[in-house]
């Protein structure tokens, strides 16, 4: 039996003494270097798990604060976001980025206006796969007057979605899911036939009514399916 990653464990004990009530909403998560030195690992391993934290809605994370546990919704129920770097790797596949195209430019039309509410939008088209077979290409759009930290980082490297899971907490969210047939671009992109069915998901996301994100990604539909597991709690989105 495989041995559960360090991450997971750390993962679920924060999960569990958020749950339960020990750590109560708006209370500070231990520093990373505390649960480095209290796990025995890389400060690399502890991010990871506070990430997932945050995917998952129970945990906020503020650039040079800290972690704190999130302030609960009333009557909400929610499509965690997913870290799609996070869950190949989960799955013990190799995964694999590669940014394709990366422009800042003003908003066109009324949906990037309301989105970009005054600022410049950075637009980014990646590909992402799993042990070298392309998973799912992805454009996005990042509102530069809710993420101005954004037009700096690296992502040649560095996954948009990940980078924001990371460092630009969200408060609320919309998924919209549906399909579509592959035109020509995207079919070679993600080696398929033009015209096969594609998995879509649109997704936007907001930090107290500004918007920060508006994001499509297509997965093959053979390679991917999503489950949604709700509970009167909380909701946990598996995707596999």
């Amino acid at each position: 039996m495989t041995p559960e990653p360090l991450h997971r464990r750390i993962y679920a004990d924060l999960e569990g003494r958020i749950l339960s009530g020990e750590l109560s909403p708006g209370a500070r998560i231990p520093f990373e270097h505390e649960l480095t030195a209290q796990y025995g690992c890389s400060r690399a391993t502890v991010s990871k798990a506070l990430s997932e934290l945050a995917g998952r809605g129970l945990v906020t994370r503020r650039r040079r604060a800290g972690s704190f546990v999130a302030q609960p919704k009333a009557h909400a129920a929610f499509l965690a976001i997913p870290d799609l770097r996070a869950e190949v790797m989960e799955r013990g596949q190799a995964y694999g980025y590669r940014l394709l195209d990366q422009m800042e430019r003003d908003p066109d039309g009324g949906a990037e206006i309301e989105l970009a509410a005054g600022g410049p939008l950075l637009a980014l088209t990646c590909l992402h796969s799993a042990d070298a077979i392309p998973l799912a290409l992805e454009h996005r759009l990042i509102a530069l007057a809710a993420a101005p930290q954004a037009i700096k980082v690296n992502f040649q490297i560095t996954p948009p979605g990940t980078w924001l899971l990371d460092y630009e907490p969200w408060t609320e969210a919309e998924n919209r899911i549906g399909s579509m047939e592959a035109d020509a671009v995207t079919a070679r992109l993600l080696q398929i036939k033009p015209g096969a069915a594609c998995l879509s998901v649109e997704r936007r996301t907001w930090r107290d009514g500004q918007g920060v994100t508006r994001v499509r990604q297509l997965f093959p539909g053979d390679r991917y399916d999503l489950v949604a597991l709700f509970s009167s709690a909380h909701a946990k989105d598996l995707s596999r």
